[in-house]
């Protein structure tokens, strides 16, 4: 497939420093290019993923993808984005997170049925390098007046509280360099990335140029010529957001990650699945793999039927399938199943915590299961599932409560024999309203 074809009718392609040049240079063989990683946590958001989608096409279209992760630009920190100055990370903390995000390149090409990535570490080159060879030989290459123009830049000279250290703004002149150095050594010609790093690529391919224009120029004869045709390009993502203008990957309980550790399998899946019917169509080009006819299609029985929610289960199973495999997702879907109808007595127990993470629970005695059993009426109100005693018989005298997915009536009460695994019993009122109690 022609990868920037395949990225442009997905919404994957933002900005490219020379299309034209581009075009031709994928065409004229085997290429070789890198997205940057900022290992400031253990993990990735789903924001990164858009950049690691990006790798993903290219070796689907025949390219080599290499991954750089930021051992050494983590311990400066990427001012892209940021109002203040970041808290510097110790090079313990920033080495554990880069051996803890490793897995999410891997899971992810191995989700899309691609050998894993080439993966390496800035620290590798950026630790070795000198101070004063970095002013010399790299330093030389970069104008004040230009750094400056920077927007993350230009805005913290603006704010005086905070303003913007040397350590921060030599950002630049380190990912630059990254690019140089995979430039020379490991024939990488094209860096990809969000569009907030537009700057930055833009920077290490004028870096290339400077640099192999000056070497050039020392080797070629008086007078001879020196080339200038680009020798390095860079493309970027548009920056995802939300059709209601919030910001993408956040939810009530915080950022969704790419690490099951983080958000699990689960509750990545109810991500997918609820998000807006608007966002739906865009979010299967960005985070699936499935064809254009495939997406069209979906979109097309979307417009005929959105209440039956097809492109939402696709999206979600499609996205979760490639981050966390098939067989996590097809079990994220299962549960989601078993929550909508209520039938969750035969849910394994870790899923069961997992379908109920984010609902409220309540600690009971186990004690108030013996004999005759705990009176639902008095639970009820207990735990908040009716405001009171009266409240609470009503929705018993009209059916609305469920136990562990079986209905119950006024007279119903819980025994031990309701526990699921020997501790939990899950209670509705509705289709919606859940809680949890946890026997002790």
């Amino acid at each position: 497939m022609n990868f920037l074809d395949e990225i442009r009718w997905r919404g994957l392609a933002h900005q490219v420093t020379d299309d034209p040049g581009l075009e031709a240079h994928l065409a004229s063989g085997t290429r070789r290019a890198y997205a940057g990683f900022d290992p400031t946590a253990d993990s990735l958001t789903i924001g990164n993923l858009v950049p690691i989608m990006l790798l993903v096409h290219f070796a689907r279209a025949g390219h080599e993808p290499v991954v750089v992760m930021g051992g050494g630009t983590g311990l400066i920190g990427d001012p892209s984005g940021k109002e203040v100055e970041r808290q510097l990370l110790t090079p313990e903390r920033v080495e554990q997170n880069v051996d803890r995000q490793r897995a999410i390149f891997e899971s992810v090409f191995k989700g899309a049925g691609l050998e894993p990535p080439t993966i390496v570490n800035n620290q590798d080159w950026l630790g070795p390098l000198g101070f004063i060879e970095v002013l010399r030989d790299v330093g030389k290459h970069f104008s004040v007046n230009m750094m400056i123009q920077k927007e993350s830049v230009r805005a913290r000279l603006h704010e005086r509280e905070h303003g913007i250290s040397y350590t921060e703004f030599s950002y630049m002149i380190l990912q630059a360099y990254d690019f140089a150095h995979l430039f020379a050594e490991h024939g990488v010609t094209i860096q990809m990335g969000g569009s907030d790093q537009w700057g930055n690529i833009v920077a290490g391919a004028d870096l290339i140029r400077r640099m192999e224009t000056r070497e050039a120029a020392s080797e070629s004869a008086p007078g001879e010529p020196v080339g200038s045709d680009p020798l390095a390009f860079g493309l970027t993502a548009p920056l995802v957001t939300r059709s209601d203008g919030g910001k993408f990957g956040k939810t009530e309980t915080g950022a969704v990650w790419l690490t099951p550790e983080r958000t699990s399998p689960y509750a990545f899946y109810q991500f997918w699945l609820n998000a807006a019917d608007q966002d739906v169509p865009r979010y299967l080009r960005l985070f699936t793999l499935l064809t254009q006819q495939e997406i069209e299609e979906l979109e097309r029985r979307h417009a005929e039927n959105p209440g039956a929610r097809e492109a939402h289960r696709t999206l979600a199973l499609e996205a979760t399938a490639l981050v966390h495999g098939r067989e996590q997702a097809e079990q994220a879907k299962g549960a989601a199943r078993a929550l909508f109808s209520g039938e969750v007595a035969g849910l394994s127990e870790g899923t069961l915590e997992e379908v109920f993470a984010g609902v409220p629970s309540s600690e009971c005695a186990k004690s108030d299961l013996q004999g005759p059993g705990a009176d639902l009426v008095e639970l009820l109100a207990e735990i908040g599932l009716a405001q009171s005693k009266r409240q609470a018989r009503e929705f018993l005298s009209a059916g609305s409560v469920s136990v562990n997915g079986r209905r119950v009536g006024l007279d119903a009460r819980l025994t031990s024999a309701d526990l699921l695994h020997g501790s939990m019993i899950a209670l509705r009122r509705g289709k919606k309203t859940w809680r949890l109690t946890r026997w002790r």
